[in-house]
C-alpha cells in the first residue's frame, strides 16, 4: 500500500532565488557550508550521549537535528549531510582507538559514517511523507541493522539504545532487545523535529508542535511502566578477579606468564582471605578474558600456574586462555572452565573475532602496506557454539569482550539455558580511554534485556557486578588489582524481548525500507503522469 505524501505547495530555497541562473558550484558549495557546520557539530554532541560523558538526552538531540537538517533535502544533500553528521559522531566515539593509530580511528570512523551517509539520504527522501516522523524513526533501527552486520561481520558501537542504557528509555529493552530502545529514542526525536517544524515557516501549528512534544514524552516515559522482575529462584556467591596488567596499551601482556601470574597471585590472595575468615569462599571464582597469555595445554609451566590457584581457592573457576590451533597460523580466545579436582574441561570459544584486532583480513595484500599489521602475527579461531556452561552450581552464559555489543551471540546464551551472565573481556589496550565504560554500559543494557545479572571479568578494569534491572551493584577502579565478592540472582525465566528475538528488529527495519521504496514509486508514478512532485516545507525556513 502507497504511504501518502504531503501534498504542499513548493516554496522556493535560497539556492532558487539567489540568481535567475542555476548558481555555480562554488556558490552551492558556500551555501550548504552552514548547514555540513551544523551537522558536523550536531554529529559530535551527539557523541557525548555515550559514555564517559553519559549525556543521554543528547541522543535525542542529534537525532531531531539530523531529521531537521535533512528534511526537503536531495538525496545526494541528505547523504552528505548524513556524512557530515556520522564521521564526527564517530571520531568523538570511537576516539579510544588513538591507542592503535589516529589512521585506525579515522579509516574505521570513514567506514561507519558512510551508513549514516545513507541514513540521511533516506531520510530526505521520507520527509515528503505525511508520517515522516514515525518512518524516520524505522530508518534509524534500519541503518543499525546493516552496520551491526557489514563489513565484516559489523561494528555496532555507536547504536543509540547504548546512549540509554542508564535512562527512561531503558526497560524497553525487555520488550524488544536493544532495536526498540533504539526506535523510542529516535521517535522521540523525530517528533521533536516535526514540532519545530510545526512552529516556525509560513504554516505555524502551535496545537500540533504540542501533540508532537506529548508523542515525544511518551515516548521517552513508555519504559517507566514495563516491570523488570529480578529476583531469582535462588543465588550464586562469585569472586570476580582483576589481575591487572604491568603496561596498558598495545604491550600490555609484558613479559611472558606475567599476566598470568597476577591473576593466580590474586586467587590465593582470595583463598589466604578465606581461610582467615575475612572474605566468604564463593560458589565460582571468575577470571577474565586473556588472563592466561600462554596456551596451557601446550606450556606446562602455564597449567600447573593455573592449576596451583583453582586448587588453593577450591571451587570451579572460568579461566580466560589463548589456546593454540586448530593448527600453526591460528589461536582460540577461549573460557575454560576449570575444576579444582579435575583440572580443565568444557571450555567456550570467542565466536567473533574483532577483524585487525584479532584477525587480519586480506592479510597477504595489507600486511604489506600497513606493516603494522604483521603484530597480529596468528588470526584467531572463531568458534561454532554458544557459551552455554555449567560452571559449580550455575549454568553461565560466557561472552567474550566485544561480544557483548551483539544482540545475537548474547540472545542465544539465555536461550540456551544460561541463568546468569558472564562478560570475559580484556580492555587493557584502552584503559583510561573512555572504551571500558562504554562496554560496561552495553552489559547494562543485556542484563535489563534478558533479565539476568551480568559478571563483567576484566584483566585491568572496569570489572562489575550488574543486577537484572541494569544498576550495577560493584565495580572496579581501572588499572588496580582487586577481587568482588558478591551474591547474584539465578533466573530461570525469559523476558517478551527473549521469546521475540529478532523479530522486533527486522519489523522495524523493514518499515523503513518500505517507506523509502513508497517514495521511490511515487516519483516513479509521477515522472510517468508528468506531474510535478510535491515537496515538504524547504528546511530553509528552520535553519541556514
Amino acid at each position: 500500500m502507497a504511504l501518502p505524501v504531503e501534498q504542499e505547495q513548493p516554496v522556493a530555497d535560497e539556492e532558487a532565488t539567489a540568481a535567475p541562473t542555476r548558481p555555480g558550484r562554488l556558490a552551492r558549495i558556500r551555501a550548504g557550508l552552514p548547514r555540513t557546520a551544523l551537522a558536523a557539530l550536531c554529529g559530535l554532541l551527539s557523541a557525548a550521549a555515550f559514555p564517559p560523558y553519559d549525556l543521554w538526552p543528547l541522543s535525542i538531540v542529534g537525532v531531531a537535528a539530523l531529521s531537521l537538517l535533512t528534511r526537503g533535502r536531495t538525496l545526494r544533500q541528505g547523504a552528505w549531510t548524513g556524512f557530515a553528521y556520522g564521521l564526527p559522531f564517530f571520531l568523538g566515539l570511537l576516539s579510544w582507538l588513538r591507542v592503535v593509530g589516529w589512521d585506525a580511528t579515522v579509516g574505521l570512523s570513514v567506514i561507519e559514517a558512510l551508513f549514516l551517509a545513507a541514513l540521511g539520504a533516506a531520510l530526505a527522501a521520507v520527509s515528503r511523507l505525511r508520517t515522516w516522523p514515525l518512518w524516520a524513526a524505522c530508518l534509524w533501527v534500519t541503518q543499525e541493522w546493516a552496520r551491526d552486520r557489514l563489513p565484516l561481520g559489523g561494528f555496532p558501537w555507536g547504536r543509540l539504545a547504548f546512549a540509554n542504557t542508564a535512562s527512561p528509555f531503558t526497560p524497553l529493552a525487555a520488550l524488544g532487545g536493544a532495536p526498540l530502545v533504539t526506535f523510542a529514542v529516535a521517535l522521540s526525536g523525530t517528533l521533536l523535529a516535526w514540532a519545530v517544524l510545526r512552529l516556525r515557516g509560513p504554516r505555524r501549528a502551535p496545537r500540533a508542535a504540542a501533540l508532537a512534544c506529548l508523542g515525544a514524552i511518551a515516548s521517552l516515559l513508555a519504559g517507566l511502566v514495563v516491570p523488570v522482575p529480578t529476583k531469582g529462584a535462588d543465588t550464586l556467591k562469585v569472586a570476580l578477579i582483576q589481575g591487572n596488567v604491568a603496561h596498558p596499551g598495545m604491550d600490555f601482556l609484558g613479559r611472558p606468564m606475567q599476566v598470568l601470574d597476577n591473576h593466580a597471585t590474586e586467587t590465593e590472595k582470595l583463598a589466604a582471605d578465606i581461610a582467615a575468615g575475612r572474605a566468604p569462599k564463593p560458589d565460582v571464582v571468575i577470571w577474565p578474558e586473556n588472563a592466561s597469555d600462554l596456551d596451557p595445554f601446550s606450556v606446562p609451566e602455564a597449567y600447573v600456574r593455573i592449576d596451583q590457584a583453582v586448587k588453593a581457592v577450591g571451587v570451579p573457576t572460568l579461566v580466560g586462555a589463548l589456546v593454540d590451533g586448530p593448527d600453526a597460523q591460528h589461536v582460540q580466545n577461549e573460557g575454560i572452565v576449570w575444576s579444582p579436582t579435575t583440572g580443565p574441561g568444557a571450555s567456550y570459544t570467542k565466536q567473533h573475532p574483532v577483524p585487525f584486532g584479532e584477525f587480519v583480513p586480506f592479510r597477504a595484500e595489507l600486511s604489506k602496506v600497513i606493516t603494522r599489521l604483521q603484530r597480529v602475527a596468528r588470526d584467531f579461531y572463531p568458534g561454532d557454539h554458544n557459551g552455554v556452561m555449567q560452571l559449580g552450581p550455575a549454568r553461565i552464559g560466557d561472552v567474550i569482550c566485544f561480544e557483548v555489543a551483539y544482540d545475537e551471540i548474547v540472545r542465544d546464551t539465555v536461550d540456551d539455558g544460561g541463568r546468569v551472565l558472564v562478560v570475559q573481556t580484556n580492555n587493557a589496550t584502552y584503559n583510561r580511554t573512555g572504551q571500558t565504560e562504554q562496554q560496561l554500559a552495553m552489559s547494562r543494557l543485556r542484563a535489563v534485556e534478558h533479565g539476568r545479572a551480568v559478571l563483567i571479568a576484566a584483566t585491568s578494569g572496569i570489572s562489575a557486578v550488574i543486577a537484572p534491572d541494569g544498576s550495577v551493584l560493584q565495580q572496579t577502579k581501572e588499572l588496580t588489582p582487586a577481587i568482588i565478592n558478591a551474591s547474584v540472582p539465578l533466573r530461570d525465566s525469559r523476558t517478551v524481548a527473549d521469546r521475540v528475538g529478532a523479530g522486533p528488529e527486522w519489523a522495524l527495519a523493514l518499515a523503513g525500507l518500505l517507506a523509502c521504496g513508497a517514495v521511490a514509486a511515487g516519483a516513479v508514478r509521477r515522472r510517468r503522469s508528468g506531474g510535478t512532485p510535491a515537496q515538504p516545507e524547504p528546511l530553509d525556513q528552520v535553519v541556514p
